[in-house]
């Protein structure tokens, strides 16, 4: 009997689920994939992004039981299961100098301290693969680049039995994965598509601040295709209300362009315990066959 596949996605904050990597979940869930979402804080410092809830003085009272009752709709739109670390947002510090992280945020949190909630929750869920972000965060917010370094130490400790013994039974996952998001090159073909069709394009200016600070892409090992789900992600991302313009740039391309143009999200991975050939299209390659019960 084949024992069944867990996928554990971390993030920084409510709605980064649904912006990086949520059609993915979509499809391994629609597969019989047990899927969780551990998110590290409840994203109580984020700005309002939605210029329609700007100045909301409601909202912005109680954003830390928006954002969680956002993140509810989200998990129910996507149908993963879902836990918080119960960090306390870093915020997005800006100005030249920077100002220092607020007392007591995620992003001052002592590594192995951090690292105990997601080391428990792994040994609870025993997921086999896991997804994050590279170690510049996919962008460099603190919490984002703090989520990265937490789960890098927690998929080493959480099999190793005399690292936080009181943590639970050892579980070792077998892969990790950095997620990649709204990758330039998807951006860069969304844009050329149309640019040639007559329309357009919300993406020009951001490619152009790429190209004049130089900036590339990491790169992709593996892309899976999830098409069918884009939908579902779209759904789950209109849920953070607070954080998702719905007349925003995401929005202006149809969803069949987008299947048509690029079908699928990227991942890179970064650590694997098992045999696998580059490049994949899916995160359980070489998985599968070493999980027999």
């Amino acid at each position: 009997m084949t024992e069944q596949l867990r996928l554990m996605a971390v993030h920084a904050h409510p709605d980064d689920e649904s912006s990086k990597g949520a059609a993915s979940m979509a499809k391994y869930l629609a597969q019989g994939v047990d899927v969780l979402v551990a998110t590290c804080t409840g994203g109580e410092r984020g700005s309002i992004l939605n210029p329609k809830l700007q100045g909301d003085p409601e909202i912005e009272a109680h954003i830390h039981e928006v954002r969680r009752q956002e993140m509810d709709a989200a998990r129910e739109i996507l149908g993963v299961k879902q836990a918080w670390l119960g960090f306390v947002d870093s915020g997005m510090p800006e100005g030249d100098p920077l100002p220092p992280l607020p007392e007591g945020c995620f992003a001052l949190v002592p590594v192995e301290e951090a690292a105990e909630p997601l080391v428990k929750l792994i040994r609870e869920f025993r997921p086999h693969v896991i997804t994050t972000y590279d170690e510049n965060g996919g962008y460099p917010h603190p919490d984002h680049i703090m989520t990265h370094t937490i789960t890098m130490a927690a998929f080493e400790a959480a099999g190793d039995p005399d690292a936080y013994p009181e943590s639970g039974e050892p579980w070792q996952p077998l892969k990790v994965y950095y997620n990649h998001g709204l990758s330039m090159a998807r951006i860069r073909a969304l844009h050329a598509y149309l640019v040639q069709h007559g329309h357009e394009s919300p993406y020009g200016e951001w490619i152009a601040d790429w190209d004049k600070e130089g900036r590339t892409d990491r790169e992709f090992t593996t892309r899976v295709q999830c098409a069918d789900w884009f939908e579902v992600r779209d759904r789950a991302l209109l849920a953070h209300a607070t954080q998702i313009d719905p007349d925003g740039p995401w929005f202006r391309v149809p969803v069949d362009v987008q299947r048509e143009i690029w079908p699928t999200e990227e991942y890179e991975l970064a650590r694997s315990l098992v045999d696998t050939t580059l490049p994949e299209v899916d995160l359980f390659a070489g998985v599968t066959a070493d999980i027999t019960v």
